[in-house]
């Protein structure tokens, strides 16, 4: 039943990703104003996040929301499911967020990255990436506006260790930002090395921040390790050995 609940949600998500594209040459010919763009954005995660309520039966709940900042920040979360993508762009629905450089080549859903506004980054570029990060970081911490990261770049298994790559420490020394490590365990319930969806409730944990004014190694290693205590943690809350077992 639960494949039968996972399956009906990816045909949902179809079907609202193209009903919300139909907005696109309207949003065209009028510009396509951010502030417009966004709202569109946003309804369509909040369909996405709806859908998987009530289709899949996944929900979440938050811990820690007093370290949140009144101040624009670095938001920096492990990556384990497209989960944390949809829920953390609307907890926070006036963030950037940083994304591959290849997200924007999705139909519809590219054309919107690309005007969210979002920080989209080529690797490839080597360091004019990281300059062109930097510069569109700035801009939007000028403008108000918090970064979501997701440092490990890709989605990664519940047993794997949190490792960063290259490019938030960059962020976090240029920009001089504190930054509020996020910790989550969507990936027990939807992860890359899940089968489908499951039904529970994923926990969104936000740790204590960290200042600026650390190296950048340093920076790296504290957030590395309290975001994977913390995973760690959340993990275990799921009981994910069962299914890590059966997966061997």
């Amino acid at each position: 039943m639960q494949f039968v609940r996972s399956k009906l949600y990816d045909i949902a998500f179809v079907a609202w990703t193209l009903l919300l594209g139909l907005s696109m040459p309207i949003l065209w010919l009028c510009g396509s104003p951010s502030r417009t763009v966004r709202a569109v954005a946003h309804l369509w995660v909040g369909g996405m996040i709806v859908g998987l309520k009530y289709i899949v039966g996944l929900v979440h709940v938050e811990r820690g929301r007093e370290n949140i900042p009144s101040e624009p920040c670095l938001i920096v979360a492990n990556h384990q499911s497209p989960w944390e993508t949809y829920v953390l762009s609307r907890l926070f629905p006036d963030a950037s967020v940083v994304a591959k450089h290849e997200l924007g080549r999705i139909p519809i859903v590219g054309w919107f990255l690309k005007r969210y506004p979002m920080i989209l980054i080529d690797r490839e570029s080597g360091p004019s990436a990281f300059r062109r990060m930097i510069a569109q970081g700035r801009a939007a911490i000028a403008e108000g506006r918090s970064i979501i990261v997701f440092p490990e770049g890709t989605r990664k298994s519940v047993r794997d260790r949190v490792v960063f790559r290259r490019g938030v420490e960059f962020l976090y020394s240029e920009l001089k930002r504190p930054v509020l490590p996020v910790a989550l365990n969507s990936g027990v319930l939807w992860g890359p090395d899940r089968w489908f969806r499951y039904a529970g409730t994923v926990t969104v944990s936000y740790l204590p921040l960290i200042e600026p004014g650390l190296s950048r190694n340093a920076f790296r290693d504290r957030a590395q390790a309290v975001i994977q205590a913390e995973k760690d943690r959340l993990a275990s809350e799921l009981d994910c050995e069962d299914w890590i077992e059966a997966l061997g």
